[in-house]
């Protein structure tokens, strides 16, 4: 089988090497000549634009996106308009929102073009590990794409599945990525408690090795966790500054819409944002309402 790849990051380069390894046709594309180069030596076929792509591929064809999220997919959906032919399958393999997506599908559908989201979840291990994905979309397009999907995923038939309509794939992914939130809090939240206990001198490396056999709490994250302790023990040199990709917020709001109560994806979301404050204001505001009702003392800076 054959297919367009858009996007050749970390785990778009991953993908073309695992889908080139499982015997199918992959032509590249993606902004730096030196990415698309990468993935050539792999065995895939480089093209130097979209239209160059588009042309080496039979129709009907398969563009798949791994590109990021929001204005980037519009645009380039917008490029790939005038390139391809009624019947042809375009895949959003990113971390689009939802709602983007059932905008987008119904869009593209009007192109005479067919649409499947496919939420996907294994970063830079899924080239050896294989990849979760979560697919929305027609029963039929979906099918039609089975062999990339039985390719991508850990097994055949494990890994991966049709979730429902087109959109559906990205609703599950977004979820499943506020969950990841709140596992990680969770580790993090009990490690420090761990750490703080001075006077027991715990080896946090020792003990996240011990829980990765046999304890209910054990998991690939946790396996992770191991991994970046025995590297770095005590985090030496890593700011307490942490990311968010966008889901967990998402997941947040349709919690909200949904009047489904969600208190630790919500609470773990806060904490990221509560890691970027430099110059917290709201706890200097806290300090001080406590100097003004109890003439409590306050910590001056320098």
């Amino acid at each position: 089988m054959e297919l367009g790849l858009v996007g050749l990051g970390k785990m778009g380069g991953n993908m073309a090497v695992r889908l080139v390894r499982g015997k199918h046709r992959v032509v590249g594309y993606a902004r730096h000549p030196e990415v698309v180069a990468a993935v050539v030596k792999e065995g895939a076929e480089g093209a130097s634009s979209l239209k160059e792509l588009v042309g080496k591929l039979k129709p009907p064809r398969i563009v798949w996106l791994m590109i990021p999220s929001g204005a980037p997919v519009d645009q380039t959906l917008e490029s790939l308009h005038p390139l391809l032919a009624p019947g042809d399958l375009i895949v959003d393999g990113g971390n689009s929102y939802y709602r983007d997506t059932l905008r987008r599908a119904a869009l593209v559908r009007s192109w005479g073009f067919r649409y499947v989201d496919v939420g996907t979840s294994g970063g830079v291990w899924g080239l050896t590990e294989g990849y979760s994905m979560m697919v929305g979309g027609d029963a039929k397009d979906v099918e039609g794409i089975r062999p990339i999907l039985e390719t991508l995923a850990p097994g055949p038939t494990k890994g991966w599945g049709r979730m429902g309509p087109v959109g559906s794939g990205h609703f599950v992914k977004m979820v499943h990525n506020g969950i990841e939130y709140g596992m990680m809090q969770a580790y993090a939240e009990g490690f420090a408690v761990l750490q703080a206990k001075q006077e027991f001198a715990l080896d946090l490396h020792q003990i996240s090795e011990v829980w990765r056999y046999g304890s209910v709490i054990r998991s690939w994250l946790l396996e992770l966790t191991e991994s970046a302790l025995a590297e770095n023990p005590t985090l030496k040199g890593i700011e307490p500054w942490v990311m968010d990709s966008g889901e967990g917020r998402w997941t947040v709001i349709e919690a909200l819409d949904l009047n489904v109560p969600a208190p630790v994806i919500t609470l773990a979301l806060e904490q990221r944002l509560r890691s970027r404050e430099a110059d917290p204001f709201a706890e200097r505001l806290l300090a001080m309402m406590r100097n003004k009702f109890g003439g409590h003392e306050v910590k001056r800076e320098g």
